[in-house]
């Protein structure tokens, strides 16, 4: 009679997944955690490449094998993480124990990155082990949060549009995490206390914004942890039987998620946009500095198209899904993306761009910055929601709940977008590119800034490209979804008789 009863309460809360909305405190708290999660990201990718380079002297190719090198522990760490919050129990679920967990250590994690001792700094071998091993604990405490994160999130709701709406908000908090920081580094940091100066050059600058970024690491996930903890009864739900685990348990775990056809094509693109961005991304400093030659007051003002790109995504991504379904809006917005990003330096390579350092040219770039930031925010909301359709899909073949699996990927793929980044930066920075660390900005050599534009250009279009054309392979289409959920109620009602 407990078990039936216990059945019954299942089913009544998938019920209410499908056809109800999720609670906008609940959505609201569940973005907040992301704010902490893009800190993190923000100041790796925008920061930690540019401070071991340029300011503490490790080699541009060493940088990037450092950071080469953690991929292969994210290839380990990431997926063992999801296994293991797919089969956790507790009486605070099987995601919200991990969600505790991260913050601090992670925080910690990235003091020590920024702060290698002295008696490293003479040394590249050293300097350089210093940065492979931070960086494969910071990535691993990350991962801690954001894959069991996004996993609630995909448990919250079963409803194809509301899934959209859900991670529509994880995408605006993580918009106000990397703004907020970008705000705080480039307009109060390096732009006022060290007005000065070149503050973007100087090593003091960059303490003031590793302590705020690690409060707000600590205080964003915290927050959302506790602030979702009122959702774990229903999260139960998707609980299926906890079993042992060990190694040949995630092998066949991978395996089995690997086997999915919709699951490859978007782990393929993925791949490939990690290229375009990543390289972006690692860049985006060097191009502010030595391309644009803009000040860090005016590169402050260049988060403002992620700001208005971030927003519109937000109210109209759900709209796209119910109109012209997920498959297209992914790969339209991967193109738009890859397309709008390489723009801007295409358009200065052909001549047409306002002068450097003048504000025309800022407006120039956020103008052209605020489609590339719509069609990428959208493209990442797309993608989370469409993970979840597949952790459905998954189910249905399967009998197993293992979004923690499904959604691995993703944060394996956001790491391996700075670190292809990295790699494809600093071989070019030092083999091609060929930047003197000494060359002060606005003072560079012309064939210098001009092989700086084509990387960032038309190289960085190559993998959005691509990845786009792999998108189409995707095909789990509203139709398709609707009948996979109705065979799962079956299956649920089933299990109550």
């Amino acid at each position: 009679m407990t078990e039936l009863s216990s059945n019954g309460d299942s089913s009544r809360a998938a019920a209410d997944r499908q056809d109800q909305r999720v609670p906008l405190r609940t959505k609201f708290f569940f973005g907040v955690g992301t704010i902490g999660e893009t800190a993190s990201n923000w100041i790796f990718l925008s920061l930690a490449f540019f401070y071991y380079e340029r300011i503490i002297g490790l080699s541009a190719a060493l940088a990037g094998i450092a950071t080469a090198i953690a991929i292969f522990a994210d290839a380990i760490t990431d997926p063992a993480v999801g296994a293991i919050s797919d089969r956790f129990r507790s009486r605070w679920g099987r995601r919200h124990p991990f969600m505790f967990l991260a913050p601090i250590p992670l925080a910690f994690c990235i003091f020590l990155l920024f702060n290698p001792p002295e008696d490293l700094l003479g040394s590249q071998t050293l300097l350089f082990t210093w940065f492979v091993v931070f960086t494969i604990l910071m990535r691993a405490f990350q991962t801690f949060f954001a894959i069991p994160h996004l996993a609630m999130g995909a448990e919250l709701s079963d409803n194809y549009i509301e899934r959209t709406r859900i991670m529509s908000f994880n995408n605006l908090f993580g918009l106000y995490g990397g703004f907020g920081m970008n705000s705080f580094a480039y307009f109060l940091v390096f732009g006022f206390m060290y007005s000065d100066q070149e503050g973007r050059l100087y090593q003091p600058a960059y303490t003031p914004i590793v302590l705020t970024c690690m409060a707000v690491i600590v205080v964003s996930i915290l927050v959302s942890a506790y602030c979702t903890r009122d959702q774990i009864p229903r999260l139960r739900a998707h609980e299926g039987d906890a079993g042992p685990f060990g190694f040949s348990d995630l092998l066949q775990d991978v395996v089995a998620v690997l086997s999915n056809r919709n699951y490859r094509f978007l782990l393929i693109g993925l791949f490939f946009l990690s290229l375009t961005i990543g390289t972006h991304e690692t860049l985006g400093i060097y191009m502010a500095i030595y391309f644009w030659e803009l000040t860090p007051y005016q590169q402050g003002w260049l988060a403002i198209n992620t700001l208005i790109g971030y927003q519109i995504a937000f109210f109209t991504a759900a709209h796209l899904h119910g109109k012209y379904d997920k498959r297209w809006t992914i790969v339209i917005t991967a193109w738009g993306l890859t397309f709008f990003w390489s723009l801007a330096p295409n358009l200065a390579l052909l001549g047409f761009s306002p002068a450097a350092g003048s504000w025309g040219l800022v407006f120039f770039i956020i103008g052209i910055g605020c489609f590339s930031s719509f069609c990428g925010s959208v493209l990442n909301i797309s993608v989370m929601s469409a993970l979840a359709d597949i952790a459905d899909e998954h189910a249905l073949a399967t009998g197993k709940r293992q979004e923690g699996i499904f959604y691995s990927a993703r944060t394996f793929f956001a790491k391996a977008m700075n670190a292809i980044g990295h790699v494809v930066a600093g071989f070019a920075l030092e083999f091609y590119i060929l930047l003197d660390r000494s060359s002060p900005p606005g003072e560079v050599p012309e064939d210098v800034v001009f092989r700086l534009g084509m990387v960032d250009g038309p190289f960085a279009m190559v993998g959005g490209l691509i990845a786009g054309a792999f998108y189409l392979g995707y095909r789990l289409d509203k139709k398709r979804y609707a009948e996979i959920r109705e065979e799962l109620a079956k299956k649920d009602s089933t299990k109550t008789t």
